[in-house]
């Protein structure tokens, strides 16, 4: 009875609105998804309409000329070795801030923090010399340093949140047990910020799969292109191949949007529990 007074129209009102806004940031896949099925002309003349007859060819033109599995396998390694060395660093880098508050570390909190608003062009032309000069430019490997550099600050600054409720008492138990510092962090203190690594690990996922621009300065040689410089290929200086574009994007965000799906749950649960301090 309390479940239905409490229904008004009010909430009804406030549902209606939040499936409309659904629906209308679902337009853009929708425009991707029918577009990526018709030909350039009809795409050109009604993008709006389902496309008369299906042109599946458009996908194994795009994979054929993306040379998928390469961009893909490329795309993979550099997000998953980025993100755990992301995460990895991040956590211990949060984990002594937090249980050594000096002014050294509160110093490189601070400058963390600072880091985060930092617009990325300002800087991308001096990455690029220092990448050159340290031997990191053409490389997969130096693409991930970048990023371990750049997804450090946000990171740091989840982790942060979260390990200020984890409580001393259990870190003292474990040293009164003879645990050292690196014992007690790996053993104790590093399963319990599995919540907020996943989430932190699912944003920069987000990040580096989608980005462009980081890669496009950084690597030069075809054979180590990830998706979204594979899928710029199709835009040239005369010619824009919007029919095979649109069905390179649908495959290159398909495996990302499948796995935010699974895991996006989450992401809320490692954000509030960041929230609540200790």
């Amino acid at each position: 009875m309390d479940t239905q007074q409490g229904y008004s129209g009010k909430t009804f009102g406030l549902e209606v609105i939040a499936i409309l806004l659904g629906f209308l940031f679902l337009v853009p896949f929708y425009f991707v998804i029918v577009n990526s099925l018709k030909t350039f002309a009809e795409l050109l003349t009604d993008p709006t309409s389902l496309p008369t007859v299906l042109q599946w060819n458009n996908f194994s033109r795009a994979w054929n000329i993306m040379k998928f599995p390469t961009v893909l396998k490329n795309s993979i390694l550099v997000t998953v070795i980025s993100n755990l060395g992301i995460a990895l660093i991040s956590a211990m880098a949060a984990y002594r801030i937090v249980r050594k508050p000096t002014r050294l570390n509160n110093l490189l909190f601070a400058l963390f923090v600072a880091a985060m608003v930092i617009p990325f062009q300002s800087i991308m032309i001096p990455l690029v010399k220092v990448a050159k000069s340290l031997g990191l430019f053409n490389s997969i490997w130096g693409l991930v340093v970048c990023y371990l550099g750049f997804g450090g600050p946000m990171s740091i600054f989840l982790f942060h949140g979260f390990i200020k409720s984890i409580p001393m008492e259990i870190e003292e138990s474990a040293r009164v047990d003879g645990t050292s510092a690196y014992g007690t962090f790996f053993r104790i203190v590093l399963p319990l910020l599995q919540p907020i690594a996943v989430t932190v690990i699912l944003l920069n996922c987000l990040w580096i799969w989608n980005d462009f621009l980081l890669p496009f300065l950084v690597l030069q040689s075809p054979e180590l292109k990830t998706i979204p410089l594979a899928t710029n290929s199709f835009f040239g200086q005369y010619t824009k191949q919007w029919d095979l574009a649109l069905a390179a994007l649908l495959l290159g965000v398909t495996p990302i949007i499948i796995f935010f799906l699974i895991m996006q749950r989450h992401i809320i649960e490692g954000i509030t529990a960041g929230s609540v301090k200790g």
